[in-house]
């Protein structure tokens, strides 16, 4: 059973009853069946449950990529649940930085150009744009390989390069889709440690997917999910 929802201005994600279906009659598949969740701002909070349990479309949902069939989400106080899709992209670039498990860069632009884009699509100036994604890029350990494509890359360096682009901008929210999947032990720790870092100094709330037992340390609080439910929501 979850635990109840505290709506406080503290909360910068809140989600009451979700639910979410695909497909329709015989072969409908319910992949979230009436979930309460809620994150406050300087968060750092882990979903964590086996393969097919809900977690990613739970991300999915709370990152406006995917929207409810029923129930509510709300981000800092605006409903975002029964939005038509036509405005999911506002909202994302208004409040997210999500970190796709499968990176989705551009195969053609550099990994600086990968990092800057959010920040261009957000008003900032190239520039700017650019200093930024350049030291973001150095934070996840890539100084070096700024101006490759990001088809030269290997997997591990295409996620780091997905990690810094999420954070171009300083967005309030990151959402992270199995972080450190593609990465050795170290890198996995220095990439959910700097995550870590963005909320506890800049407080922000980040959520992450995650199977790696290696970071379940690092969490504040790790939600536990199986079969569309939340089974442990420890406060």
């Amino acid at each position: 059973m979850s635990a109840a929802i505290d709506a406080s201005p503290e909360v910068t994600i809140l989600a009451r009853g979700v639910t979410k279906t695909y497909g329709s009659g015989a072969v409908a598949y319910q992949a979230l069946r009436g979930v309460d969740f809620e994150a406050r701002a300087g968060e750092f909070v882990m979903l964590n449950g086996p393969s097919g349990s809900g977690k990613t479309t739970l991300l999915s949902i709370l990152g406006c990529v995917l929207t409810p069939t029923s129930g509510e989400v709300q981000l800092f106080g605006e409903t975002i649940s029964g939005r038509k899709e036509s405005a999911l992209p506002r909202l994302r670039l208004a409040y997210i930085g999500f970190i796709f498990q499968g990176h989705n860069l551009i195969a053609s632009l550099d990994a600086r150009d990968n990092v800057a884009l959010p920040m261009r699509m957000r008003g900032y100036g190239v520039r700017e744009a650019n200093r930024e994604a350049e030291r973001l890029l150095e934070r996840v350990g890539l100084s070096d390989k700024i101006d490759r494509q990001s088809k030269e890359l290997s997997g591990g360096q295409r996620q780091r390069v997905a990690i810094a682009r999420a954070l171009a901008g300083s967005p309030p929210i990151v959402l992270a889709d199995e972080p450190t999947a593609s990465l050795d032990a170290e890198t996995g720790a220095t990439v959910t440690n700097l995550l870590k870092e963005l909320a506890r100094e800049a407080g922000h709330t980040v959520v992450v997917v995650t199977h790696d037992n290696r970071i379940f340390h690092l969490a504040d609080r790790i939600v536990h999910i199986e079969d569309g439910h939340i089974v442990d929501h420890p406060v």
